[in-house]
């Protein structure tokens, strides 16, 4: 049996949720569609975020690509916060944030495993 670490368990953690948000977004049920259109926001933004969500999700996944994954995935939440915060809805900016910070994290320890003699 193959000894998998924490910092793939936490990569691969972060890649499910961006699945699982990019579903929610390229689907856009009527919740998500309006929330979108109130923001002002075209009708087909939601494509484009649940595009880029799933590409950091693939991004994610792979430990060639986790950097840009994460930094991908952390560009998203911070949007994310952007728009909720500028429209008053604090609530939601919970989860962006934590996942957002998650991201730096993946990507911190993707970057350390890059250079030389880290542990």
């Amino acid at each position: 049996m193959s000894k998998i670490s924490w910092r793939q368990v936490s990569a691969l953690a972060l890649a499910a949720f961006f699945v699982v948000g990019s579903l929610s977004n390229i689907l856009a049920p009527g919740s998500i569609y309006e929330e979108y259109l109130r923001w002002g926001y075209p009708h087909w933004f939601h494509f484009v975020t649940g595009s880029l969500e799933l590409t950091a999700a693939v991004l994610l996944a792979q430990p060639r690509t986790r950097l840009w994954g994460s930094a991908l995935g952390c560009a998203i939440m911070l949007a994310a916060l952007a728009t909720v915060t500028l429209h008053g809805e604090y609530g939601h900016g919970v989860a962006p944030l934590i996942v957002a910070i998650l991201s730096i994290v993946v990507g911190r320890l993707a970057w350390r495993k890059r250079l030389p003699n880290s542990a």
